[in-house]
């Protein structure tokens, strides 16, 4: 894979997944009770579609810090072992939602009635995330490979993402904005991730031209 295709699948991947996300966040908001299970499987299956291309995204990430400086490959490595491992927790988060979902007779809100996910959704994912923002920064600051907004919004997103890993201090009340299950340490964060996500990686796809071909010299005129 050279750069140009490594810009490209790192653009696509993650211009799919910031789309997904969009989308799944509102499914959330619609229900003030308990969302019929349609609701719910719904928003897990486009959360889980999201994830692959968040994997695909991360993966192919390091790849193009490998392409556009070795030197840095290390931190690329990093980028993509946090996001790695923020995918897998959120898959063992929905796994555990959806299977509950289903075994239910009747219809349950999992935010609330699936305890095992309050910390894999909270302060393990915002964990997780801020290491691989910050990674990711580091990595596009001095590979120069995108635009110095990039790597100083992913800094902030960081710091942002580390104040909501105490959140599991402050209860289970979804309704609550800074609670283990908060609608900001959960909804919120992952709306901005989502549109942060988009901005970032249709900087990276339109980054990916062909270098232009020199003009060749104008022959020299003899007298």
């Amino acid at each position: 894979m050279n750069e140009m295709s490594a810009r490209r699948l790192v653009g696509g991947a993650g211009i799919a997944a910031a789309v997904a996300l969009i989308v799944e966040v509102p499914l959330y908001f619609i229900y003030s009770g308990p969302p019929p299970d349609a609701n719910v499987l719904a928003r897990l299956l486009i959360g889980i579609v999201a994830l692959a291309f968040l994997l695909v995204f991360v993966t192919a990430f390091r790849e193009l810090v490998k392409r556009v400086n070795p030197a840095y490959e290390w931190a690329g490595s990093m980028a993509f072992t946090a996001g790695l491992v923020y995918t897998t927790v959120t898959l063992v988060s929905s796994g555990l939602e959806a299977g509950a979902v289903i075994a239910a007779d009747h219809p349950i809100d999992p935010t609330i009635d699936v305890s095992g996910t309050y910390i894999l959704y909270g302060s393990i994912s915002r964990l997780m995330l801020a290491f691989f923002l910050t990674a990711l920064g580091f990595a596009v600051s001095r590979t120069e490979l995108l635009p110095r907004w990039t790597s100083r919004s992913a800094y902030v997103l960081a710091g942002i993402n580390l104040a909501f890993v105490p959140s599991l201090f402050f209860g289970n009340s979804p309704a609550n904005f800074y609670a283990a299950n908060g609608w900001g340490t959960t909804a919120l964060m992952g709306a901005i991730l989502s549109y942060w996500l988009l901005a970032l990686s249709i900087s990276t796809y339109r980054s990916a031209k062909a270098p232009a071909v020199p003009a060749a010299p104008a022959p020299a005129v003899r007298n």
